[in-house]
């Protein structure tokens, strides 16, 4: 990723259409590095889970910028991130990576769930919260993780108790995990492998959730 990150970082300081035409060889190898990595990272989840995304491209997001809204004109992004959908009704949950010199990291989770799915994870929470504790509190989550991350509400949502023993993970409108990598992990030909074992550090939380929201509140399927 050593190219990539001195794209990235030049790219920062000259972040306008004029430097990055004039530097477009720079551009076209940091893509051509980026390509080779979501491939290996490709792989690398197939051997632990179902991805949808059929190919490194489809994976990858473009480094331009939509600058029809916001304050923020500059055409480009200084980083490059990507994403992956789990295959089948059964496995929820979405992956997603970042790649910059500012930092770099995973995330994972339900980064917008729609309202009939949101208003199904928190009854199944209300209903039973230890698993998704148990979880929380294991060891290797709160190394990989340290915590649930997420937009919260600042009160109950509409149809809870304020005073449910369960209130801070009904208030939760995002439910997200992130890790972040060190520069040296980062530029490690192993890298691809590295955030695919940071992506499978997930699977208790994603398997959980899966099963919340594709059973009804007796246990029994939706699907």
């Amino acid at each position: 990723m050593k190219r990539t990150l001195e794209f990235l970082r030049k790219l920062d300081k000259n972040n306008n259409r004029i430097w990055f035409q004039d530097n477009k060889v720079l551009y076209e190898k940091s893509y051509e590095e980026m390509l080779n990595f979501a491939e290996r990272l490709l792989a690398e989840m197939s051997n632990h889970d179902f991805i949808e995304t059929s190919s490194a491209k489809k994976s990858l997001f473009r480094i331009y910028r939509d600058v029809r809204f916001g304050n923020d004109k500059t055409p480009y992004k200084t980083n490059w991130g990507g994403g992956m959908r789990r295959a089948g009704a059964e496995n929820r949950g979405g992956y997603y990576y970042q790649i910059g010199p500012k930092g770099s990291f995973v995330m994972g989770g339900f980064f917008g769930p729609n309202k009939e799915d949101l208003l199904h994870i928190r009854r199944q929470i209300a209903q039973d919260s230890d698993e998704l504790r148990a979880i929380l509190k294991s060891r290797k989550f709160r190394h990989f993780f340290g915590q649930l991350n997420g937009s919260q509400l600042k009160t109950a949502p509409r149809g809870f108790d304020k005073d449910h023993p369960s209130i801070d993970l009904l208030r939760y409108k995002q439910l997200t995990l992130r890790h972040d990598f060190t520069a040296k992990e980062v530029v490690s030909n192993d890298f691809p492998h590295i955030v695919s074992n940071a992506f499978q550090q997930m699977r208790p939380f994603f398997d959980y959730m899966s099963e919340i929201l594709t059973t009804n509140l007796n246990g029994g399927s939706l699907l």
